[in-house]
């Protein structure tokens, strides 16, 4: 899936507009009103693909960008001063205090604890804690895809996790 509409080139220390990406999907640090950002933006997007197909709805279904960072609060708990300033240096915001319900409660039950671990890991206040794209596909959550023959009309497809050097250049380790 991709929607490739806003897309642009981003270059470091080059402003862009926050308000980029359908509200649902929406990193915080946009909402925030952040103009420097990175691909991190991406990743909270897809963390947010991922769970929608688990619940099957939008995780942060806000009204309005208030209602939408209130709405991440609610799952994630309200984020200390230091994440607010990972996300967005020059934010003046009051938050509310909020506890977090957890992804836990909020997936159904029986869901895999390492699909949790993955969205724990996409879902992250601080765009530079997030996992990086090639992080992401190598979590345990997608062991089993890998162990397996991937066909589509009983054709194969390409191996997926079959990374060239240029992409696993990234994450040596």
């Amino acid at each position: 899936m991709c929607d490739f509409g806003s897309a642009k080139k981003l270059n470091p220390g080059e402003t862009s507009v926050a308000y980029i990406c359908s509200r649902y999907y929406r990193a915080p640090e946009l909402i925030l009103g952040e103009e420097q950002y990175c691909s991190d933006i991406d990743i909270w997007s897809i963390g947010c693909v991922i769970a929608e197909m688990f619940i099957g709805e939008p995780i942060f279904p806000g009204v309005s960008s208030k209602d939408q960072l209130l709405k991440i609060m609610q799952l994630m708990g309200t984020p200390t001063p230091a994440e607010v300033q990972a996300m967005c240096r020059k934010s003046k915001a009051k938050l509310p205090d909020i506890q977090g319900i957890g992804l836990k409660k909020k997936l159904k039950s029986g869901t895999n604890p390492l699909a949790i671990d993955l969205l724990q890991k996409l879902f992250v206040y601080n765009p530079k804690k997030r996992l990086k794209p090639l992080q992401a596909l190598m979590h345990p959550y997608f062991d089993d895809l890998r162990g397996q023959k991937l066909t589509i009309n009983g054709k194969g497809i390409t191996d997926l996790f079959n990374f060239t050097k240029v992409e696993l250049q990234s994450e040596p380790e």
